[in-house]
């Protein structure tokens, strides 16, 4: 069974809801969802999906270290992930924050990996973004991110 990994790093829990979200979306395509923090992922985990889903909260306009860590580390598989699925979501504390940037940021490596990334005519183009609690608009969201993400992983596996 086509599996996918959510990773996501998260201290006022809103990023973690916004995986538990993505999740719903996953597991409503019939695709296996793993759902980690970051701290229980290693860079060698990637390998074993067909797809990754990165959340993570914005600093500074970015991602959070321990996920840039585990993609710095992640460099001993470069090429290894070409062709897998990849996606990204961010929340933020303000409108402006840096949410694009930060997803962004992700699907940078994940393009210099070689995976591949299916952008969103419909609603969040790059990925879902929430400004502090995620409300509904964020979950609904979440879910076809999920959703996309599983739909394309297989396409890629046929």
């Amino acid at each position: 069974m086509p599996g996918i990994l959510i990773m996501y790093y998260s201290e006022s829990g809103n990023t973690e809801k916004m995986a538990s979200f993505v999740k719903k979306g996953v597991d409503a395509e019939d695709v296996e969802a793993d759902l980690r923090k970051v701290g229980d992922v290693s860079a060698k985990d990637f390998l074993g999906y067909d797809g990754i889903i990165v959340g993570s909260p914005t600093y500074y306009g970015t991602m959070a270290a321990d996920i840039k860590r585990l993609f710095d580390e992640s460099v001993e598989f470069h090429s290894q992930l070409e062709g897998k699925a990849g996606a990204a979501f961010s929340s933020s504390a303000h409108i402006g924050g840096g949410n694009e940037t930060t997803i962004l940021d992700i699907l940078h490596m994940m393009l210099i990996h070689g995976m591949v990334v299916q952008g969103d005519s419909k609603g969040d183009h790059y990925g879902p973004v929430s400004v502090r609690k995620p409300d509904n608009r964020v979950e609904q969201e979440c879910v076809r991110l999920g959703k996309r993400t599983a739909r394309l992983v297989k396409k890629l596996l046929k």
